[in-house]
């Protein structure tokens, strides 16, 4: 039978949640980097450049779910829905350290900005929960939803020669898929349109000022 964790381990998990989610290279992914295998086509300078950005932001957008998560478990209501939250939680850290990984590999580094949308998007997950389970999932189905836009979008503006990263971003968007599915048949609430398109305006901020910075 395992055991209860007190207030002051559940702090220590926390903060150990959020030193692996933004110190560089300190996330570790449990099943193996999809590019295995894979080998890039050439490519110029610029390219690389372009790839380590969009990388940048993808990089970033799993820094930010995994804060959404943490924030939504931490007030979630029903055990299940908590322990729910926490498994899709460990899948986004594979995530985060293959795009980690991929942005060492394009000689780039991780955003600047990664704790202040780590900060605001915890907050954003742990007033989801508070406002209910079912809203909570909804939220989860929301952002997958918007995520998976982003990661097909910045599939076909990756670079031709770029075979590596787009290998990591296909098997990110089956995984965000299986999240949007799992939060909407677990009950999720279907979020209205107009909440939907301020949640994408909200990410497109996110994604120019993280190409760069």
């Amino acid at each position: 039978m395992s055991r209860q964790l007190s207030r002051t381990d559940n702090l220590i998990q926390q903060f150990d949640t959020i030193l692996r989610t933004l110190v560089p290279h300190a996330a570790g992914a449990s099943r193996a980097n999809p590019a295995v295998g894979t080998q890039d086509a050439e490519m110029t300078d610029a390219e690389r450049r372009h790839a380590a950005g969009l990388m940048r932001i993808n990089h970033t957008g799993e820094v930010c779910a995994q804060a959404l998560y943490q924030g939504q478990g931490a007030t979630a209501k029903l055990h299940e829905t908590r322990d729910q939250m926490e498994q899709a939680a460990a899948e986004e850290i594979d995530h985060l350290a293959w795009c980690d990984e991929r942005l060492c590999e394009l000689d780039g580094r991780t955003s600047y900005l990664n704790p202040a949308f780590y900060a605001a998007s915890f907050g954003m997950g742990a007033l989801a929960g508070k406002l209910g389970d079912n809203i909570s999932l909804g939220f989860v189905a929301a952002t997958e939803e918007q995520v998976g836009r982003h990661l097909d979008d910045h599939m076909h503006k990756l670079p031709y020669g770029d075979r590596r990263s787009r290998a990591v971003l296909e098997q990110m968007r089956t995984d965000e898929a299986h999240h949007e599915r799992w939060a909407l048949e677990a009950g999720g609430s279907r979020f209205p349109a107009p909440f939907k398109l301020g949640m994408r305006v909200m990410s497109q901020v996110m994604t120019k000022s993280v190409y760069t910075l």
